[in-house]
């Protein structure tokens, strides 16, 4: 369940105090990292360094915050938050509008997102999606992606209905034909849908179309600027407990699943074993290098915003994100 955030304020203030209190706990620095969502297996290695540790190793006293109605990258911004959770297509955004938040690493190396359908349906390709309803967000940068993605297969996009989501229960939403198709987390909706749902369902993943569209990070951990310039040790320090936390998730998937659940007793367990399973492999290329980001996929996103009239064109996406403060070898 989303936290409302003034009462996660409050927390923070409170368990800060707390700490100043106890002499054992007197040389921890309090750092706070904002979910983008309520806990689920993008955040594993978040939970499994918290519940192993790591971070009191690297001297830091974590609170973990889920999301209220403001964004993370807005309490960043206004110095209310030291690390969160988010987008690239929402940092973007954010950096636009005046906010110098910065990502600092991936959380997995490419986008795990896909259209899901009933297998039922016939869509096993973007141009089937013409003649066919699609459950949409709303959001410009979803409809120049599927529209994208249809055109560039040969199809209509124009002949793609698109149909607003009442909600984000993607079974009834196909079950009972609200939509034909969505934008779905493979490694949560499509998990559940397929696995945990017993439905017959199709994927068309996004990152089998990267000479369509882009890849992207989502998610990604950021920062802010100040934050950078002021404490670049608290910064290195905390990604490196992170880094940790990333590396034992995946080697130790199950382990990983049992850290979040742990923490949120509420999310089905099965669902959890089965996506840290999942996304183990996902997490990184590199096992060795969790959260590296390159400069290639930056401006390839950017550039599709800014085709598509998303983006100004003199956007800086050299100053957007760093991974100067990842560990080294």
């Amino acid at each position: 369940m989303r936290t409302r955030l003034l009462a996660a304020v409050a927390s923070l203030s409170l368990l800060t105090a707390c700490t100043a209190v106890a002499a054992d706990d007197a040389a921890l620095r309090p750092v706070s990292v904002i979910l983008d969502w309520t806990p689920n297996t993008n955040h594993s290695g978040l939970y499994l360094a918290q519940a192993r540790g790591y971070f009191a190793d690297a001297g830091i006293d974590l609170t973990i915050v889920e999301p209220g109605d403001t964004s993370g990258l807005q309490l960043l911004a206004a110095g209310k938050a030291d690390f969160a959770f988010s987008v690239a297509e929402g940092l973007v955004p954010a950096r636009e509008q005046g906010a110098e938040v910065v990502s600092v690493a991936t959380v997995i190396q490419h986008n795990t997102s896909s259209l899901i359908s009933l297998t039922e349906s016939g869509i096993t390709r973007p141009r089937d999606l013409a003649g066919h309803s699609y459950g949409s967000y709303g959001s410009e940068l979803e409809e120049a992606l599927i529209r994208t993605l249809v055109e560039c297969d040969g199809g209509d996009p124009d002949a793609v209905e698109l149909t607003p989501l009442s909600s984000d229960d993607f079974r009834i939403g196909l079950t009972e034909h609200q939509f034909d198709a969505a934008w779905v987390f493979d490694a949560w909706d499509t998990i559940r849908l397929g696995q945990i749902d017993g439905l017959d369902v199709s994927t068309i993943p996004f990152i089998e179309h990267t000479d369509c569209i882009p890849d992207w990070y989502t998610p990604l951990v950021a920062t802010s600027q100040q934050h950078l310039d002021d404490d670049p040790e608290l910064v290195r320090d905390f990604l490196a407990a992170l880094t940790h936390g990333y590396e034992d998730a995946i080697a130790e998937p199950q382990a990983a699943a049992d850290a979040i659940h742990g923490a949120a007793p509420e999310i089905d367990e099965e669902l959890l074993a089965l996506s840290a399973q999942w996304l183990a492999p996902r997490y990184t290329d590199d096992p060795e290098h969790w959260g590296v980001q390159e400069a290639k996929v930056w401006d390839d996103f950017v550039g599709f915003l800014q085709d598509h009239d998303l983006a100004d064109p003199g956007f800086d996406t050299d100053a957007a994100w760093t991974d100067d403060y990842l560990p080294v070898d």
